[in-house]
Protein backbone atom coordinates (compact mmCIF):
# COMPACT_ATOMS: atom_id res chain seq x y z
CA UNK A 1 0.00 0.00 0.00
CA UNK A 2 2.85 2.38 0.86
CA UNK A 3 4.41 1.79 -2.52
CA UNK A 4 1.08 2.32 -4.26
CA UNK A 5 0.57 5.72 -2.57
CA UNK A 6 4.11 6.78 -3.51
CA UNK A 7 3.67 5.71 -7.13
CA UNK A 8 0.31 7.46 -7.49
CA UNK A 9 1.74 10.68 -6.04
CA UNK A 10 4.65 10.60 -8.47
CA UNK A 11 2.29 9.77 -11.33
CA UNK A 12 0.07 12.76 -10.59
CA UNK A 13 3.08 15.10 -10.60
CA UNK A 14 4.34 13.69 -13.87
CA UNK A 15 0.84 13.63 -15.34
CA UNK A 16 0.23 17.33 -14.72
CA UNK A 17 3.35 18.17 -16.72
CA UNK A 18 2.23 15.87 -19.55
CA UNK A 19 -1.15 17.60 -19.41
CA UNK A 20 0.56 20.98 -19.66
CA UNK A 21 2.49 19.96 -22.75
CA UNK A 22 -0.60 18.31 -24.24
CA UNK A 23 -2.48 21.56 -23.64
CA UNK A 24 -0.01 23.36 -25.90
CA UNK A 25 -0.84 20.87 -28.67
CA UNK A 26 -4.57 21.38 -28.06
CA UNK A 27 -4.22 25.16 -28.29
CA UNK A 28 -2.55 24.99 -31.69
CA UNK A 29 -4.98 22.33 -32.94
CA UNK A 30 -7.93 24.51 -31.99
CA UNK A 31 -6.36 27.60 -33.58
CA UNK A 32 -4.99 26.10 -36.80
CA UNK A 33 -6.26 22.50 -37.05
CA UNK A 34 -2.63 21.39 -37.07
CA UNK A 35 -0.62 19.09 -34.81
CA UNK A 36 2.62 20.91 -34.08
CA UNK A 37 5.14 18.09 -34.44
CA UNK A 38 7.89 20.65 -33.83
CA UNK A 39 6.64 21.46 -30.31
CA UNK A 40 9.26 19.28 -28.63
CA UNK A 41 12.19 20.70 -30.58
CA UNK A 42 10.97 24.25 -29.99
CA UNK A 43 10.71 23.53 -26.26
CA UNK A 44 14.31 22.27 -26.23
CA UNK A 45 15.51 25.54 -27.76
CA UNK A 46 13.71 27.43 -25.00
CA UNK A 47 15.19 25.05 -22.41
CA UNK A 48 18.74 25.81 -23.59
CA UNK A 49 17.98 29.52 -23.21
CA UNK A 50 16.59 28.90 -19.73
CA UNK A 51 19.58 26.87 -18.57
CA UNK A 52 21.99 29.45 -20.00
CA UNK A 53 20.28 32.32 -18.21
CA UNK A 54 20.03 30.30 -14.98
CA UNK A 55 23.76 29.59 -15.07
CA UNK A 56 24.57 33.22 -15.83
CA UNK A 57 22.33 34.68 -13.11
CA UNK A 58 22.46 31.89 -10.56
CA UNK A 59 18.68 31.84 -10.35
CA UNK A 60 16.47 29.01 -11.65
CA UNK A 61 13.39 31.22 -11.74
CA UNK A 62 15.09 33.83 -13.90
CA UNK A 63 16.08 31.04 -16.25
CA UNK A 64 12.54 29.67 -16.29
CA UNK A 65 11.15 33.12 -17.09
CA UNK A 66 13.67 33.56 -19.90
CA UNK A 67 12.83 30.11 -21.27
CA UNK A 68 9.09 30.80 -21.30
CA UNK A 69 9.62 34.15 -23.04
CA UNK A 70 11.98 32.52 -25.56
CA UNK A 71 9.42 29.79 -26.21
CA UNK A 72 6.70 32.35 -26.85
CA UNK A 73 8.86 34.41 -29.21
CA UNK A 74 9.95 31.30 -31.08
CA UNK A 75 6.34 30.16 -31.44
CA UNK A 76 5.30 33.53 -32.86
CA UNK A 77 8.26 33.55 -35.25
CA UNK A 78 7.54 30.00 -36.47
CA UNK A 79 3.89 30.82 -37.14
CA UNK A 80 4.56 34.09 -38.94
CA UNK A 81 7.64 32.96 -40.83
CA UNK A 82 6.80 29.36 -41.66
CA UNK A 83 3.45 27.85 -40.70
CA UNK A 84 1.42 30.70 -42.11
CA UNK A 85 2.44 29.56 -45.58
CA UNK A 86 1.22 25.98 -45.09
CA UNK A 87 -1.84 25.77 -47.34
CA UNK A 88 -2.85 22.22 -46.34
CA UNK A 89 -2.66 20.20 -43.09
CA UNK A 90 -0.17 17.82 -44.72
CA UNK A 91 1.99 20.75 -45.74
CA UNK A 92 1.97 21.98 -42.13
CA UNK A 93 3.03 18.56 -40.87
CA UNK A 94 5.91 18.40 -43.37
CA UNK A 95 7.07 21.89 -42.44
CA UNK A 96 6.94 21.00 -38.74
CA UNK A 97 8.97 17.81 -39.21
CA UNK A 98 11.51 19.73 -41.27
CA UNK A 99 11.73 22.32 -38.51
CA UNK A 100 12.45 19.58 -35.99
CA UNK A 101 15.44 18.40 -38.02
CA UNK A 102 16.74 21.95 -38.46
CA UNK A 103 16.43 22.90 -34.79
CA UNK A 104 17.91 19.68 -33.42
CA UNK A 105 20.80 19.78 -35.88
CA UNK A 106 21.50 23.42 -35.04
CA UNK A 107 21.46 22.67 -31.31
CA UNK A 108 23.82 19.74 -31.85
CA UNK A 109 26.25 22.01 -33.71
CA UNK A 110 26.06 24.94 -31.29
CA UNK A 111 25.70 23.20 -27.91
CA UNK A 112 27.01 19.72 -28.69
CA UNK A 113 25.28 16.35 -28.30
CA UNK A 114 26.32 15.76 -24.68
CA UNK A 115 23.71 15.21 -21.98
CA UNK A 116 23.66 17.97 -19.36
CA UNK A 117 22.03 17.27 -15.96
CA UNK A 118 19.83 20.04 -14.57
CA UNK A 119 19.43 20.58 -10.83
CA UNK A 120 15.94 21.24 -9.43
CA UNK A 121 15.27 24.58 -7.69
CA UNK A 122 14.03 22.79 -4.54
CA UNK A 123 14.65 19.37 -3.03
CA UNK A 124 13.44 16.35 -4.97
CA UNK A 125 13.80 13.98 -2.01
CA UNK A 126 10.38 12.58 -0.99
CA UNK A 127 8.79 13.33 2.35
CA UNK A 128 8.06 10.40 4.64
CA UNK A 129 4.95 10.42 6.83
CA UNK A 130 4.55 7.45 9.16
CA UNK A 131 7.08 5.55 7.11
CA UNK A 132 5.13 6.13 3.90
CA UNK A 133 7.11 7.99 1.22
CA UNK A 134 5.05 10.79 -0.30
CA UNK A 135 5.78 13.40 -2.93
CA UNK A 136 8.82 15.62 -2.76
CA UNK A 137 8.84 19.43 -2.47
CA UNK A 138 9.67 19.56 -6.16
CA UNK A 139 6.64 17.38 -6.98
CA UNK A 140 4.43 19.84 -5.08
CA UNK A 141 6.03 22.74 -6.94
CA UNK A 142 5.45 21.05 -10.30
CA UNK A 143 1.80 20.32 -9.57
CA UNK A 144 1.19 23.81 -8.21
CA UNK A 145 2.80 25.56 -11.19
CA UNK A 146 1.09 23.33 -13.77
CA UNK A 147 -2.38 23.58 -12.22
CA UNK A 148 -1.96 27.30 -11.58
CA UNK A 149 -1.07 27.90 -15.21
CA UNK A 150 -4.00 25.80 -16.41
CA UNK A 151 -6.35 27.82 -14.20
CA UNK A 152 -4.83 31.03 -15.54
CA UNK A 153 -5.34 29.90 -19.12
CA UNK A 154 -8.95 28.96 -18.38
CA UNK A 155 -9.58 32.42 -16.96
CA UNK A 156 -7.86 33.97 -19.97
CA UNK A 157 -10.09 32.11 -22.44
CA UNK A 158 -13.35 32.52 -20.54
CA UNK A 159 -13.08 35.92 -18.81
CA UNK A 160 -11.06 38.21 -21.08
CA UNK A 161 -11.60 39.92 -24.43
CA UNK A 162 -8.39 38.41 -25.78
CA UNK A 163 -9.58 34.94 -24.84
CA UNK A 164 -12.92 35.51 -26.53
CA UNK A 165 -11.16 36.66 -29.70
CA UNK A 166 -8.87 33.63 -29.63
CA UNK A 167 -11.83 31.27 -29.28
CA UNK A 168 -13.83 33.04 -31.97
CA UNK A 169 -10.89 33.00 -34.38
CA UNK A 170 -10.44 29.27 -33.85
CA UNK A 171 -14.09 28.21 -34.21
CA UNK A 172 -15.44 30.76 -36.72
CA UNK A 173 -12.62 32.62 -38.48
CA UNK A 174 -14.72 34.04 -41.32
CA UNK A 175 -17.40 35.40 -39.02
CA UNK A 176 -14.70 36.76 -36.71
CA UNK A 177 -13.13 38.69 -39.60
CA UNK A 178 -16.49 40.24 -40.40
CA UNK A 179 -16.77 41.33 -36.77
CA UNK A 180 -13.38 43.03 -36.86
CA UNK A 181 -11.23 40.38 -35.18
CA UNK A 182 -7.72 40.17 -36.62
CA UNK A 183 -7.70 36.41 -37.08
CA UNK A 184 -4.11 36.19 -38.35
CA UNK A 185 -2.87 38.04 -35.28
CA UNK A 186 -4.90 35.82 -32.97
CA UNK A 187 -3.38 32.75 -34.59
CA UNK A 188 0.10 34.15 -33.92
CA UNK A 189 -0.86 34.81 -30.30
CA UNK A 190 -2.13 31.23 -29.99
CA UNK A 191 1.15 29.84 -31.31
CA UNK A 192 3.17 32.05 -28.96
CA UNK A 193 1.03 31.05 -25.98
CA UNK A 194 1.16 27.35 -26.83
CA UNK A 195 4.94 27.39 -27.33
CA UNK A 196 5.47 29.20 -24.03
CA UNK A 197 3.35 26.57 -22.25
CA UNK A 198 5.31 23.73 -23.90
CA UNK A 199 8.59 25.37 -22.88
CA UNK A 200 7.48 25.57 -19.25
CA UNK A 201 6.36 21.92 -19.29
CA UNK A 202 9.77 20.84 -20.59
CA UNK A 203 11.54 22.97 -17.97
CA UNK A 204 9.55 21.32 -15.18
CA UNK A 205 10.66 17.84 -16.30
CA UNK A 206 14.31 18.68 -17.03
CA UNK A 207 15.59 18.33 -13.43
CA UNK A 208 13.96 15.00 -12.58
CA UNK A 209 13.68 13.05 -15.82
CA UNK A 210 14.93 14.59 -19.02
CA UNK A 211 18.21 16.37 -18.48
CA UNK A 212 19.23 18.56 -21.39
CA UNK A 213 20.36 17.53 -24.86
CA UNK A 214 19.05 18.28 -28.37
CA UNK A 215 16.67 15.29 -28.23
CA UNK A 216 15.58 15.68 -24.59
CA UNK A 217 11.87 16.20 -25.34
CA UNK A 218 11.36 13.55 -28.02
CA UNK A 219 9.71 11.10 -25.62
CA UNK A 220 7.87 13.94 -23.87
CA UNK A 221 6.27 14.97 -27.15
CA UNK A 222 5.16 11.40 -27.92
CA UNK A 223 3.59 11.03 -24.47
CA UNK A 224 1.95 14.47 -24.64
CA UNK A 225 0.52 13.68 -28.08
CA UNK A 226 -0.90 10.46 -26.64
CA UNK A 227 -2.42 12.46 -23.77
CA UNK A 228 -3.97 14.95 -26.19
CA UNK A 229 -5.52 12.17 -28.27
CA UNK A 230 -6.79 10.30 -25.20
CA UNK A 231 -8.34 13.43 -23.72
CA UNK A 232 -9.51 14.87 -27.03
CA UNK A 233 -7.56 17.21 -29.30
CA UNK A 234 -10.35 19.78 -29.04
CA UNK A 235 -10.57 19.63 -25.25
CA UNK A 236 -8.34 21.58 -22.82
CA UNK A 237 -10.09 19.75 -19.98
CA UNK A 238 -9.34 16.48 -21.68
CA UNK A 239 -5.63 17.32 -21.61
CA UNK A 240 -5.74 17.48 -17.81
CA UNK A 241 -7.78 14.27 -17.47
CA UNK A 242 -5.63 12.40 -19.99
CA UNK A 243 -2.38 13.73 -18.53
CA UNK A 244 -3.09 12.62 -14.97
CA UNK A 245 -4.45 9.28 -16.19
CA UNK A 246 -1.43 8.55 -18.36
CA UNK A 247 0.98 9.78 -15.69
CA UNK A 248 -0.50 7.52 -12.99
CA UNK A 249 -0.65 4.57 -15.42
CA UNK A 250 3.01 4.99 -16.34
CA UNK A 251 4.07 5.30 -12.71
CA UNK A 252 2.16 2.19 -11.60
CA UNK A 253 3.31 0.08 -14.53
CA UNK A 254 6.92 1.16 -14.07
CA UNK A 255 6.80 0.51 -10.33
CA UNK A 256 5.15 -2.92 -10.48
CA UNK A 257 6.08 -4.36 -13.89
CA UNK A 258 9.20 -2.49 -14.95
CA UNK A 259 10.06 0.40 -17.24
CA UNK A 260 10.19 -1.87 -20.28
CA UNK A 261 6.45 -2.53 -20.08
CA UNK A 262 5.46 1.14 -19.77
CA UNK A 263 5.45 2.01 -23.50
CA UNK A 264 3.28 -1.05 -24.20
CA UNK A 265 0.79 0.02 -21.52
CA UNK A 266 0.57 3.55 -22.93
CA UNK A 267 0.13 2.21 -26.45
CA UNK A 268 -2.59 -0.17 -25.26
CA UNK A 269 -4.44 2.72 -23.59
CA UNK A 270 -4.22 4.76 -26.80
CA UNK A 271 -5.55 1.88 -28.91
CA UNK A 272 -8.46 1.25 -26.53
CA UNK A 273 -9.46 4.92 -26.52
CA UNK A 274 -9.25 5.14 -30.31
CA UNK A 275 -11.42 2.05 -30.67
CA UNK A 276 -14.02 2.93 -28.03
CA UNK A 277 -14.11 6.73 -28.15
CA UNK A 278 -11.95 8.07 -31.02
CA UNK A 279 -12.94 11.71 -30.38
CA UNK A 280 -11.32 11.53 -26.94
CA UNK A 281 -12.62 11.02 -23.42
CA UNK A 282 -13.78 14.60 -22.83
CA UNK A 283 -14.22 15.89 -26.38
CA UNK A 284 -17.98 15.33 -26.47
CA UNK A 285 -18.61 17.39 -23.35
CA UNK A 286 -16.44 20.24 -24.54
CA UNK A 287 -18.12 20.32 -27.94
CA UNK A 288 -21.59 20.63 -26.36
CA UNK A 289 -20.46 23.44 -24.08
CA UNK A 290 -18.99 25.36 -27.01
Amino acid sequence: MDRFVFLVGGGVARGTVLALFALSLVLIWRAARLVNFAAGAMAVVAAYVAVGVAQATGGWWWGALAGVVAGGLLGAAVERGLMRYATTPLGGVILAIGLVMVLQSALGIVAGPQHVPVAPPVSDQPWSVGGVPLGSPYDVLVVAVALGLMLGLRLLFTRTTLGLQLRASAFAPEVSRLLGVRVARMRTVAWALASAVAALAALLLLPTELGLDPHATDVLFVLAFTVAVVGGLDSPGGALVGGIGVGVLMSLVTGYLGAGVTPIAVLALLVVVLLVRPQGLVAGVEARRA
